[in-house]
């Protein structure tokens, strides 16, 4: 059991998991025999923790220093954004050149014993790539440069204890900037201001702007790895900025004392840098990092507040960043449905933006529809204005059962280039599958989310009964799916044939001795939306009609699939079969399907991998439907093999009552939440 007498630490949020153990909440008046404690946590090396120190030393019990984690949180601590990463020291604490640390023991141990070399590099590869860092809510650096050598000079908080333990002061910090001035004449000197004194709760120790034009504030609040690809060297006393710049490839200039000078990888200007060196010992890069961010740093899972890994970490982080970042600014999505409006809102608002669904809005930075119809109806209006126009859609795994039903969505696309299903342009999708290179680790990734999708039958509905194929006479076995014919991916994504009895009659034609299954649309067969063939027409072209059946079903018992656009030729594809494309959907013309219509764009040959990892991993936006946040395709995938398939009939087609409640449930998010 751990004894703690900070408010401040207990209440930190997953406290227990942290520790690995139980805490205890301590009084200054406690009695420290009475109680069986292993450890008394402190936080760090502050002043608070000085007579909890006192008191743990006179009652013979070890001390545990606590600190944030070198990849801490997706926001400031200083504005509350709770820790995702904690580390814990029996021996001192990380920044306190004064006397070894346990860190500083673990990286040792690194050096000799490289054993986590590779998982070190998978970390750096992350941080550096996805630019991340220990806060990582600010943008990338999008300036204009020069052109010009540039020096970057790290600020720090004032009278910052690591600033302190490091041997350092006000003179380490104007050393610094003198030397990085007269070692780089020709360069232009860019000083860093720190986050927090961006914040407004502490000031820095570069206040002023230098009267040497060479000098330059960065004053706004940036990613360090996006400023980091513009400077030749980094000059610094104790800031993390410093290990970061390594991990980018960057000299780094060491003023003070931090825990990663004094292995061989730094310049080190203090006085005793030399006797540190002699203590420390020498320790490649990885070994560090092995060190800090594997072996020395606990962390916990965002979602569950459970013990969880780095790599768990990094990619909740980099999932969240690069979805706030999409949707930065002022958003204005004029002329929605509440329902529209509804579903729309959790996959748009973030802590960082504002969302607006009035038919006006003057502060607007972007404006958002719903597919073409909504492009087409506010275009004029966003051009007027010069806004950029971002379109919004149904992800490939949406629901467990229909959006005309009014069942909210896992999933939404933002495509801030065209859309997906629109074949007469290039769109984001397009763009992703046209540069596709991916790790081997994002293959890996890809490859479990197929087998996944495939073992539990999932779709974009997931709705619709079990089915058997009646007796084919063992004819070839062709599945056509029937669309919804006023749908956007219809006119923008068809050149030839356009509607589901063109399609069926095309395909007995062609294969007059095929055994041909014709799947209705869901939303057709409920009678939600436009697209019935007349049932002496389906006798007579096809040998089978799949009414109320989940689409997996026919896939599976199918040899082929033959469509205008359909989604269901992409899930064909996870299923292992030919898919014939009379029209031009977003999976065509990649060398997996034979495609009627060639579209001249697309000129790369993909592995179903990459047409997987772009289009269900990389493009879309998942949020939980019950507590709104952002998870990854897994989690999506997870929660939807936990619900009951509805059936699709029209006789089961959700009632008026149903619809009103959710209506009225719709409202509600939209007002007041």
């Amino acid at each position: 059991m751990i004894g703690i007498y900070s408010s401040g630490i207990w209440k930190t949020p997953h406290l227990e998991a942290f520790l690995g153990e139980p805490g205890i909440k301590l009084t200054p008046h406690h009695n420290l025999a009475s109680t069986r404690l292993r450890a008394i946590a402190v936080w760090g090396e502050r002043p608070s923790a000085q007579r909890p120190i006192k008191l743990a030393r006179q009652a013979g019990i070890p001390i545990l220093r606590l600190e944030d984690g070198f990849t801490r949180s997706l926001g400031l601590g200083v504005n509350g954004a709770p820790p995702l990463a904690m580390v814990m020291d029996d021996l001192s604490i990380y920044y306190d050149a004064r006397t070894p640390s346990r860190l500083e023991k673990l990286i040792q141990a690194a050096a000799v014993d490289p054993y986590q070399e590779n998982e070190a590099q998978r970390a750096i590869t992350m941080i550096v790539n996805h630019d991340l860092s220990k806060y990582n809510h600010a943008p990338p650096f999008s300036a204009h440069v020069s052109g010009k050598e540039v020096v970057l000079v790290i600020d720090q908080t004032f009278g910052d204890i690591s600033v302190t333990l490091g041997g350092a002061n006000e003179q380490q910090f104007s050393a610094m900037l003198a030397s990085a001035c007269r070692e780089h004449p020709r360069a232009e000197i860019w000083i860093k201001t720190h986050p927090d004194v961006l914040s407004g709760k502490k000031r820095g120790y570069f206040n002023v702007q230098p009267i040497d034009p060479r000098i330059q504030l960065i004053v706004e609040d940036v990613s360090p790895q996006s400023l980091l690809r513009h400077a030749t060297r980094v000059y610094t006393v104790t800031s993390q900025y410093g290990i970061e710049a390594l991990m980018a490839g960057k000299k780094v200039v060491c003023f003070g004392l931090p825990w990663y000078a004094g292995w061989g990888i730094t310049d080190d200007r203090h006085p005793d840098a030399p006797a540190l060196a002699a203590r420390r010992g020498s320790a490649p890069l990885t070994a560090l990092v092995s060190a800090a961010w594997l072996r020395y740093s606990r962390y916990i899972d965002p979602y569950t507040g459970e013990r969880a890994t780095l790599f768990d970490v990094l990619d909740y982080l980099h999932l969240n960043r690069t979805h706030r970042l999409a949707r930065r600014g002022h958003l204005w999505a004029p002329g929605m449905t509440l329902w529209k409006s509804s579903i729309v809102k959790p996959f748009l608002r973030t802590s960082d933006n504002r969302v607006s669904f009035s038919r006006r809005c003057k502060e607007a930075t972007a404006c958002i529809v719903w597919g073409i119809q909504g492009e087409e109806r506010w275009k004029e209006d966003a051009e007027a204005r010069n806004l950029p126009i971002w379109r919004m859609e149904d992800g490939f795994l949406r629901s467990s059962g229909l959006g005309s039903d009014l069942q909210a969505p896992l999933s939404l696309v933002l495509d801030k280039t065209g859309i997906y299903y629109d074949a007469t342009r290039p769109s984001d999708l397009e763009h992703l599958l046209n540069h596709s290179l991916l790790t081997i680790e994002q293959k890996l990734r890809a490859s479990h989310l197929h087998r996944h999708l495939v073992e539990n039958k999932l779709s974009k509905y997931n709705l619709g009964e079990g089915w058997q194929c009646p007796p084919t006479g063992g004819k070839r076995v062709l599945l056509v799916p029937g669309q919804v014919e006023n749908d956007a991916s219809i006119a923008t994504g068809t050149l030839s044939i356009n509607t589901n009895l063109a399609l069926l009659h095309t395909v007995r034609e062609r294969y007059p001795d095929a055994f041909i299954i014709y799947k209705p649309h869901p939303d057709v067969l409920t009678g939600n939306r436009p697209g019935h063939i007349a049932e002496a027409e389906m006798s007579r072209l096809a040998d089978c009609v799949a009414l109320d059946v989940d689409i997996i079903e026919c896939i599976q018992q199918a040899d082929e699939l033959h469509t205008m656009t359909s989604l269901s030729g992409f899930e064909a594809l996870l299923h292992g079969k030919q898919v014939y494309c009379y029209g031009q959907p977003f999976y065509s013309g990649w060398g997996l399907t034979v495609d009627e219509h060639p579209n001249t764009r697309r000129q790369r040959s993909l592995t179903l991998q990459d047409l997987i990892y772009q289009a269900l991993i990389a493009y879309p936006t998942y949020i939980h439907p019950r507590d709104q946040r952002v998870i990854t395709v897994e989690a999506a995938a997870a929660w939807l093999t936990t619900q009951t398939r509805p059936a699709m009939a029209a006789k089961r087609k959700a009632n008026r009552l149903v619809r009103l409640c959710r209506k009225a449930i719709n409202f509600y998010r939209v007002k007041f939440i």
